[in-house]
């Protein structure tokens, strides 16, 4: 049995990447984007692309950065990609994308990388591409780069809820601010405001051609239960499908009720699924 290798990709094999991304328009948009802006070459990106098949037969692709990220990754790609992975440190801050290929790819990483902090296995992946029918938040607004200071205490809050830990863990939270900074600069970022307080914010993380994906959807805890999310979110969705993309999509943990109601009642339907390993 002929056993093919996992490989680092160049930019001479972009073209062959991105029909592989725009087959998977939404489970693949996190590493659709970063190639659209900066290609593959790993100087340009702080991070590596592997691919796996025939150089004119690409089957699956692994981004391989801050996230491990496998895309349309067969069974033989997992293992040639957890072959490779694995004899190097773990890297990687968490492993995203369809659940299948993360839980897999996990299940063979996990001997060499040891316990992760937490696996989320089913997350449903969503998509909206019609204007809510629901009457959109009006005081739901992009917001502006002189606001950015009111609204980095909202997003630290919904980072560490989130995702379990402080984004300023360890004194040094430069990163996370200029991320921040960086989605209100490109236009990206929503929120409501109630003085110089965010109430309820939401961004589109990630850009592509075909969809916006809307990431740190967060209400203050004590605003909750007023229907502020379902508005809110009526009110991103409204604007993203305007403005930026032809489709909006976004994940969400399968135990979080509220939050699918929100997106139920906004008009997402389920496209797939994803898992995340958090370290």
């Amino acid at each position: 049995m002929l056993t093919v290798a996992a490989r680092l990709l160049g930019d001479v094999e972009r073209g062959a990447v991105e029909r592989l991304l725009d087959a998977e328009p939404f489970a693949a948009a996190q590493v659709a984007e970063r190639v659209a802006a900066a290609g593959l070459s790993w100087w340009n990106q702080s991070a590596r692309v592997l691919g796996y098949g025939a150089r004119r037969r690409l089957e699956s692709v692994c981004w391989v950065g801050a996230n491990l990220v496998p895309v349309r990754a067969t069974p033989p790609a997992i293992s040639a990609f957890a072959g490779l992975l694995g004899r190097e440190p773990r890297g990687c801050s968490s492993i995203v994308g369809s659940a299948d290929a993360v839980l897999d790819l996990w299940r063979q990483l996990r001997p060499r990388w040891g316990p992760a902090r937490e696996v989320r296995s089913c997350q449903p992946l969503l998509c909206a591409d019609a204007v809510p029918t629901i009457t959109p938040d009006p005081g739901v607004r992009v917001v502006r780069l002189d606001e950015a200071d009111a609204l980095y205490p909202a997003a630290v809050a919904m980072y560490t809820e989130e995702v379990g830990v402080s984004p300023t863990i360890g004194g040094d939270d430069r990163t996370y601010r200029d991320r921040v900074e960086e989605l209100v600069r490109q236009g990206r970022t929503y929120a409501r405001f109630v003085g110089n307080r965010v109430v309820f914010k939401a961004e589109l993380a990630i850009v592509t051609r075909h969809t916006a994906q809307v990431q740190g959807v967060w209400t203050a805890p004590e605003w909750r239960g007023r229907g502020i999310a379902t508005a809110g979110t009526a009110a991103v969705v409204r604007d993203a499908l305007r403005r930026v993309a032809p489709t909006v999509s976004l994940y969400v943990n399968a135990h979080n009720v509220a939050a699918r109601r929100v997106y139920d009642r906004c008009g997402f339907r389920q496209v797939g699924t994803f898992a995340t390993v958090l370290f």
